[in-house]
């Protein structure tokens, strides 16, 4: 889930302003006054007990499964939301996060790797309340744990997967400074989520939506 120390965005004529601008992206000290209970904004909707399944297509093909985790787990003082990703291979790896009272989604950490307020790692910004094409932003950042900066490219696609068909899907380029290489493009719907993962190195399809709790698409 998901570029510079402060928030970045452009205005363009593809959509209107959000509170990117004035967010701090990572945030240092994140104030657990500021955050709510659970997840819904309508792109990244984390309903506890919540289960996707995508067809797999990369190295390792098979089916990554992600379910919302029905508990919350303390970071920072904020109550954060786990999710599982069980991969292929059968690792799962957990990610939190957490929501703020503008809708704006927060990525605070993954199990093992890192977590925001240990080693100078800090809580980045997974999901906008309002996402607007040019707006860009770092999802996580460690010295040396995590750099892990996003882009919005899109907010009209279309995508064809065995769930379905989905239309203005918002896409986000996504890219790891501590690993060069492995841009992605994922496609979000709303109301449902990540619908599509491609590799931005060409038309590979790295994972596609089979299944959601959100519904198929049309």
């Amino acid at each position: 889930m998901l570029l510079a120390a402060a928030g970045c965005g452009t205005e363009s004529p593809q959509s209107r302003p959000a509170g990117v601008d004035e967010l701090v992206i990572p945030t240092p000290s994140p104030d657990p006054a500021d955050f709510v209970r659970g997840v819904d904004n309508p792109w990244l909707p984390l309903t506890p007990g919540a289960t996707w399944r995508y067809r797999v297509s990369a190295s390792t093909p098979g089916t990554l499964v992600i379910t919302v985790e029905d508990t919350t787990y303390d970071i920072a003082g904020v109550a954060t939301t786990p999710v599982s990703r069980t991969e292929p291979t059968g690792e799962q790896v957990v990610d939190y996060f957490a929501q703020d009272r503008k809708g704006n989604v927060w990525w605070f950490g993954r199990e093992g790797v890192w977590r925001a307020g240990d080693d100078g790692a800090e809580a980045g910004l997974a999901m906008p309340a309002t996402p607007r094409v040019g707006d860009g932003w770092r999802a996580a950042y460690g010295a040396g744990l995590v750099d892990v900066r996003a882009t919005v490219e899109s907010n009209d696609q279309s995508a064809s997967t065995p769930a379905g068909r989905f239309r203005e899907l918002l896409g986000i380029d996504v890219t790891d400074a501590l690993a060069p290489g492995g841009e992605r493009r994922l496609y979000f719907a709303r109301g449902v989520g990540l619908v599509e993962e491609l590799s931005s190195q060409g038309p590979t399809y790295l994972a596609e939506l089979e299944s959601s709790p959100g519904g198929s698409g049309s």
